[in-house]
């Protein structure tokens, strides 16, 4: 009974570190916004009318997928398991492009864009000034200015798109 006793007390420390750890939520949305990303870029290069949404979706994709993998290497060493899915807000947003088509489908991911890169900058922005662990900041921060450039150009087609570029979706 003893030695079941002293290994399950070796997990308590390692848990009680993860869920007290200040960036663990960074890690967290990080990861999920990321999925997002990738999934949401993949639909819209199927689903986009409009050629500018599909080379936007791409470029999420590509940019997106770039970062997410380097973002489980630094969770890999450091032994911090990442979320596996989108988050249920992200997915939910899916859901409804998914039954959209045509320029209610590009309406709807230009404004749901807009929206997850505000947040997107905003969570990197934070891990960058005020992260404890050192790799999360850089992190953050060599990720910062790609972030930047995807709201920049999201701006620049919700602008041509007819909608507002600083359009604000509730949630």
């Amino acid at each position: 009974m003893r030695p079941f006793i002293a290994s399950a007390l070796l997990f308590i420390p390692i848990a009680a570190f993860s869920a007290s750890d200040p960036d663990s939520s960074f890690y967290k949305h990080a990861a999920e916004a990321g999925i997002s990303e990738v999934e949401l870029g993949q639909l819209a290069q199927d689903k986009g009318t409009s050629q500018d949404v599909k080379d936007f979706a791409a470029m999420m994709v590509k940019d997106h997928s770039a970062a997410n993998d380097k973002l489980k290497a630094l969770a890999d060493a450091k032994g911090i398991a990442l979320p596996t899915s989108a988050s249920l807000g992200e997915m939910a947003t899916k859901t409804k492009l998914n039954v959209l088509s045509g320029s209610s489908f590009d309406t709807s991911y230009i404004k749901s864009q807009l929206k997850a890169h505000r947040q997107a900058i905003a969570l990197f922005s934070t891990e960058a000034s005020s992260g404890q662990d050192p790799e999360a900041k850089a992190f953050a921060s060599a990720t910062l200015p790609t972030l930047q450039q995807h709201l920049k150009a999201i701006r620049r087609i919700a602008s041509s798109a007819g909608l507002s570029p600083t359009h604000k979706t509730s949630g």
